[in-house]
């Protein structure tokens, strides 16, 4: 007898195989399931231990509790390639309508534009919840400024990150963002940044450390492009063979909205950053390293293109993987960030709140 199918999910592992799972529903619980793929298996057996595990799930089920399934489920001796129990649950959870995928959604891309850094950030926040309210569909927008800043994680303490003194000697003015992770040193024109606002359910089930290569996969296409091969290297990093070129943060808001950005070396002043930034010994010592200057590998020095056209394909690429569409801001969003920036973003309580 053919079983007709009623749910079907695709999941393709970073740096792995793609998984799929044909599922049939019947009074809200998983009564047949088919797990099926490019990847490899041993036993043969084993992949009817998985598709029983799957039966008498909830269409509500959890990532965790498939995952945990999953593993309960294996035989002994069992093991999987190019996939793992996380892939299987995360797959479940696309075909049930839980977890979502990039072709599952339209997307927009704002381009460059010089907006004060304040403002910048306060834009991150608005465009976020918006997505997470759904006012906004799913948007990749470029940062464009002309003044200098540094930029700071949520968590981290001015004190021990910036060189108060140092920054008002170059013009540059401390600003925290809503997201973790380190600071960024930015001038005018030395550095690309971009920020990804997307709906939780593109990252569902996903750890930060996966996320990050899975939001970033175009942007190694777009360099690979350039002739520049990057990876990430644990957690956030953005390196090639010669050094680093970047960095990434994320939230993740409690509304279902989630905060992705990235910034890379394109022309920067080690030299200056080195002034302003208190880069520790202890920052640096799991880097296999002993100078943070040499840490650091701009764009510049490993492409002959210029920041706009890094930009330009990199644009160019989303929009080729994922059907993107040209977008821009609207004044009440503007006005909306100018408010917020002006009430939070800008003010000594926000900047200072980690002294």
């Amino acid at each position: 007898m053919t079983i007709g199918y009623t749910h079907h999910g695709e999941y393709k592992v970073i740096g792995g195989k793609l998984v799929v799972v044909d599922l049939v529903l019947s009074d809200g619980l998983i009564t047949s399931a088919s797990v099926n793929g490019d990847f490899f298996l041993e036993p043969d057996e084993a992949l009817f231990d998985i598709n029983a595990a799957l039966v008498g799930l909830p269409h509500n089920v959890e990532h965790a509790a498939v995952r945990d399934a999953v593993n309960a489920s294996l035989r002994a001796g069992a093991v999987m390639f190019g996939f793992d129990a996380d892939a299987v649950a995360r797959v479940v959870r696309r075909a049930l309508g839980h977890a979502t995928s990039w072709a599952d959604h339209s997307w927009q891309i704002i381009g460059p534009s010089v907006i004060a850094v304040t403002e910048q950030v306060a834009l991150d926040e608005v465009l976020t919840r918006q997505v997470a309210a759904g006012t906004r569909t799913p948007t990749l927008r470029f940062w464009d400024w002309d003044d200098s800043a540094v930029i700071i994680g949520s968590f981290q303490s001015v004190r021990n990150e910036v060189d108060a003194q140092a920054a008002a000697e170059h013009g540059i003015q401390v600003v925290r963002r809503i997201s973790g992770g380190g600071a960024m040193f930015m001038e005018a024109g030395n550095c690309i940044t971009y920020s990804l606002y997307i709906p939780a359910s593109l990252v569902d089930g996903m750890s930060f450390a996966d996320s990050y290569p899975f939001l970033d996969a175009w942007v190694m296409e777009a360099l690979a492009e350039l002739g520049i091969k990057a990876h990430y290297k644990p957690l956030n990093d953005i390196a090639t063979d010669v050094g680093k070129i970047g960095g990434a943060a994320q939230k993740r808001l409690a509304g279902g909205g989630v905060l992705h950005h990235v910034t890379m070396s394109y022309d920067i002043d080690a030299e200056k950053m080195l002034q302003v930034l208190r880069i520790g010994r202890e920052k640096i010592s799991d880097k296999g390293i002993t100078s943070a200057v040499k840490r650091v590998d701009p764009l510049k020095t490993q492409s002959s293109v210029t920041r706009a056209e890094i930009i330009e394909v990199m644009m160019n690429t989303f929009t080729r993987r994922y059907g993107a569409v040209s977008g821009e801001l609207d004044e009440a969003t503007r006005t909306a960030a100018r408010e917020l920036a002006a009430s939070k973003f800008a003010t000594e309580a926000w900047t200072a709140r980690v002294p």
